[in-house]
């Protein structure tokens, strides 16, 4: 049974009508950028996550960019990263003039290990950004608990985890700051690009809303030398419709792993990731599974029509554009195992049990012939 690794089509046909009625109005009105969609959808979306302000940008780099900008982090700071995400994370910082200093992740649910986050601290250390990678919630309360001793900004990378909870906290509600991206394949997911930066004062809020804009509010006055980072009113309108469904939908994705622990524990190799606890909910934007035969088992899978991903086949530190940071192979191990043996497998809502298990069977065959 061929089984893409992603897919909208069948989301986006449940919810047609409602997506045709959006388009419609989107032309009648003939208002592009920052019209009444964009402010509806910012006050839902903060409402969301009981935060009390939401700036929508273009991007989720451009988010997190933003979000260290408004804290004054750049030249001379270093901000604490995972060592496995995605290379937005890290280029965020180094795009306000900061290094990134990457802190080694938890190999089971891949986030940061909050015990390592002291000693990587140092005198310029200014913040930290947090990556609720793949679904899972970092551990919060400690890494808050942390930042406050030594005086660290909180800025979490929330592109992945939309609806996750952390001790029954949403995450993206947890730091000074959160940001996110509403890229097509996240849980919450646009026609396009887009993003959005949720904030807890209302000073964050008026220098997101202004430097998303050219650094003006008012046309024609600037009150700094911002960027141009603008979510359109047409993603805007989409994801008003798509955001009441996103705990249906992550419900499903959850329901979707539950059913790839039962049929995939004990296979092969495989190293199965964490279904959480009482504390920890993760939502699944990716299933990821570990094996030292990944290689073999990705190429096995695409012969049989199943979609697969690799995230992160190449380390950042070990990355030609981070050479200036010094890192050699070895230096971070964890990251480098994971990008030998990480293996995400089709988990999106609207896959059908009987999808997940044909998935399930193959790689059962695959370890079969090849143990």
């Amino acid at each position: 049974m061929e089984v893409p690794f992603f897919s909208t089509l069948r989301q986006h046909q449940a919810i047609s009508e409602k997506l045709e009625v959006a388009f419609a109005g989107f032309l009648q009105k003939g208002i592009f950028i920052l019209g009444d969609d964009v402010s509806l959808f910012e006050a839902a979306f903060a409402r969301f996550h009981q935060m009390p302000y939401c700036t929508s940008v273009a991007n989720g780099m451009d988010a997190i960019f933003i979000a260290l900008k408004s804290l004054n982090i750049g030249k001379g700071d270093e901000v604490l990263v995972p060592s496995h995400t995605c290379f937005a994370t890290w280029l965020s910082v180094s795009r306000t003039g900061a290094t990134p200093v990457p802190v080694e992740v938890n190999p089971f649910d891949f986030t940061m290990d909050v015990s390592r986050l002291e000693a990587a601290g140092t005198s310029r250390t200014k913040a930290i950004v947090p990556v609720h990678l793949y679904g899972h919630p970092c551990a919060m309360p400690t890494m808050m608990a942390i930042a406050k001793k030594r005086n660290w900004s909180v800025v979490e990378d929330n592109a992945q985890s939309h609806g996750a909870t952390c001790h029954q906290k949403l995450t993206g509600s947890w730091g000074d700051l959160s940001a996110t991206s509403f890229y097509p394949t996240k849980n919450l997911g646009a026609w396009g690009d887009g993003g959005a930066i949720l904030s807890r004062s209302d000073s964050d809020y008026q220098f997101h809303q202004a430097f998303r804009n050219y650094g003006s509010v008012q046309k024609d006055i600037h009150l700094m030398q911002g960027v141009n980072s603008r979510l359109d009113e047409l993603q805007a309108a989409i994801l008003q419709i798509k955001l009441p469904y996103l705990s249906q939908w992550n419900n499903r994705r959850v329901a979707n792993a539950n059913l790839y622990h039962q049929q995939l524990k004990g296979v092969g190799d495989l190293i199965l990731p964490s279904l959480g606890n009482e504390n920890f909910h993760p939502v699944f934007h990716l299933y990821v599974v570990q094996t030292a035969y990944r290689d073999h088992l990705k190429e096995f899978l695409g012969k049989q029509g199943i979609g697969t991903a690799i995230h992160y086949p190449t380390p950042i530190h070990l990355q030609a554009a981070y050479r200036d940071l010094g890192y050699a192979e070895g230096s971070l191990p964890i990251a480098e195992r994971l990008s030998k043996t990480v293996l995400s497998l089709p988990v999106w809502p609207e896959l059908e049990p009987r999808e997940v298990e044909s998935v399930c069977e193959a790689i059962r065959t695959f370890f079969d012939r090849h143990l």
